[in-house]
């Protein structure tokens, strides 16, 4: 069992880290410059003994292959055992094949393994992330990996998907969720329970630096965005850490224990994370 399964099925709070690897559509310097920022990210996180995922393409913006520099050049200075790539569908089937032997080889344990946004170019692979991880879980026996749910959908379909024998799945992703969608997350709790799934969720919740009612406008193009009660909270003196600390707490208190924390950004996550955690 990976590091990452043996955290996720300890009863009690868990945080966890979602980073976005460097666009590709930077220049030379700036890759490079964006890179160090993540490397040093990491080092001080792994040293936290935090657990990172590393997105692919996230939000439909392409980035930099998350394995491309993590496996290769920071191994020395990470725990790779502490870091999560996140592949989705949208690559050739040979890519996320050789992605996975590749992560297994460079000492990763545990992958995650989503469908990406249809919405998008490129075209899916194959038609859903479950198909993918069926073929991985035979090619590549050795890694955990990670599935997909969505609490703002119907919760009987969501615990199916997560506990269906064709599922592949050892845990799950959830959607960014916040305290603002609250009741979906207990409705989601509740349904697992009824149907006596085991396998732990991590939920998302995201960091919302400001209420720029543009940025919330894109965001609210890839995930459910509760733009209004944003607004309002910024606008009643709240600060980004305190919203999302509130998230955090409200999660805890419904039973939604393991959480990842999405946008911190690449340079000061570790401190920004440690602001938050200090209101929660």
């Amino acid at each position: 069992m990976s590091k990452l399964m043996d955290s996720l099925t300890i009863p009690g709070p868990l945080v966890t880290v979602e980073l976005r690897p460097p666009r590709v559509d930077l220049d030379g310097a700036s890759t490079v410059s964006a890179w160090i920022d993540l490397h040093h990210t990491l080092s001080r996180l792994s040293r936290q003994e935090l657990f990172v995922f590393l997105t692919d393409n996230a939000v439909g913006a392409a980035e930099e292959e998350n394995l491309a520099h993590v496996g290769g050049n920071v191994a020395d200075s990470v725990d790779l055992s502490k870091i999560v790539p996140i592949l989705t569908c949208k690559h050739s089937l040979k890519y996320c094949e050789t992605f996975a032997l590749r992560a297994a080889s460079d000492g990763f344990e545990s992958l995650t393994v989503l469908g990406g946004d249809i919405s998008v170019p490129p075209p899916r692979c194959v038609p859903h992330g479950r198909d993918l991880r069926q073929l991985l879980t035979r090619r590549v026996p050795s890694l955990d990996l990670g599935g997909w749910v969505n609490p703002h959908r119907s919760p009987v379909e969501q615990v199916n998907f997560l506990e269906a024998l064709d599922a592949h799945a050892q845990y799950a992703l959830s959607q960014i969720v916040s305290h603002h969608s609250i009741h979906n997350v207990e409705r989601f709790l509740e349904e697992a329970d009824r149907a006596g799934s085991t396998k732990p969720v991590v939920f998302g919740v995201f960091f919302y630096r400001s209420a720029n009612p543009s940025t919330l406008s894109t965001l609210g193009s890839f995930f459910p965005v509760p733009s209004h009660e944003i607004m309002g909270e910024f606008e009643n003196g709240n600060t980004a850490e305190e919203i999302c600390a509130r998230s955090i707490r409200e999660l805890r208190a419904v039973g939604a224990e393991k959480i990842y924390v999405s946008n911190l950004g690449e340079r000061a996550a570790g401190r920004t994370l440690q602001k938050i955690l200090d209101l929660v």
